[in-house]
């Protein structure tokens, strides 16, 4: 992120919004376990302006998220998304950290992570300085070309699309947790998608889509985090998705004490030994110095 994006104002997140018995409960267990595995989702960043996917029931809030099949092998598909894209990717690049990122990463700084894995792919806990980040769906900020394996910045592949894409929406202030957004009755058919600049191959976001696989390495650093972990601290997930549930499935199994800060039903639920249901950042805020 730029100089200008992180100076730009927070949304308003308040220690008053938290509530007394919850930052006391946080408080208390990250003083009793010095190795918390810290795992987000989509409710961390909701304070950035970024919407969650899902409601207080785990129910999608909105149409479901592209598929990764769907992208990889229907040209048009991948024509609704660039189009899409293009217009909802700058929103989430001129998101900052909020209150939650940054207490996190105060929480690493002070030595009592094991490791932090995030479910987001918005870069927003290392714009806030934490290090070591584990992104278990990839980074909404890189693109890959899937046959030749060319990385490049998303910055440059909006430069691409607005070259190739004259008329079409490049902006917006609506968005979604992955930079869709709805574009309404438009004919995607006429959206030009630009290839590879190396090799004129499929260009994708790099990360996971729905239906799509975490790489081998990335799901083996969070194992190994998860290892040195004496407790496992979840902020702002649902966990209704298979590639963070396992890590809190794995915990209980452990005996792990699990502490989870969310609105709402998790997968979890039986497996939590406390939740709370303060705001994410009103409540790391307050909790951790």
């Amino acid at each position: 992120m730029t100089d200008e994006q992180l100076s730009a104002p927070v949304t308003a997140s308040a220690a008053a919004m938290a509530d007394s018995h919850d930052v006391a409960a946080l408080r208390a267990f990250l003083a009793r376990h010095r190795r918390v595995f810290v795992l987000t989702g989509a409710g961390i960043s909701t304070g950035s302006g970024i919407p969650d996917y899902r409601d207080r029931t785990g129910g999608w809030k909105g149409a479901t998220p592209i598929q990764h099949q769907e992208f990889v092998r229907l040209p048009a598909k991948r024509q609704r998304y660039w189009a899409r894209s293009m217009a909802g990717w700058l929103p989430v690049a001129r998101a900052r950290p909020n209150p939650a990122h940054l207490a996190l990463a105060r929480l690493a700084a002070a030595g009592a992570t094991a490791l932090l894995v995030t479910q987001n792919v918005d870069g927003l806990h290392q714009a806030a300085g934490s290090r070591g980040v584990v992104d278990l769906h990839g980074r909404l900020d890189r693109v890959i070309c899937l046959d030749c394996s060319t990385r490049l910045s998303r910055h440059r592949v909006q430069e691409m699309l607005v070259a190739n894409n004259s008329g079409w929406l490049a902006d917006a202030s609506a968005i979604r947790p992955d930079g869709d957004i709805e574009l309404g009755d438009v004919d995607y058919g006429a959206f030009n998608v630009p290839g590879c600049p190396v090799c004129g191959g499929v260009l994708k976001p790099d990360v996971v889509f729905f239906g799509g696989s975490v790489p081998k390495a990335v799901v083996n650093r969070a194992w190994a985090g998860l290892e040195r972990a004496d407790a496992v601290l979840v902020a702002g997930s649902s966990l209704m998705v298979w590639s963070g549930f396992r890590f809190v499935r794995e915990a209980s199994r452990r005996g792990l004490p699990i502490m989870a800060i969310n609105r709402g039903r998790t997968r979890a639920d039986d497996m939590i030994d406390t939740k709370l249901g303060s705001e994410c950042g009103a409540l790391l805020d307050a909790a951790i110095d």
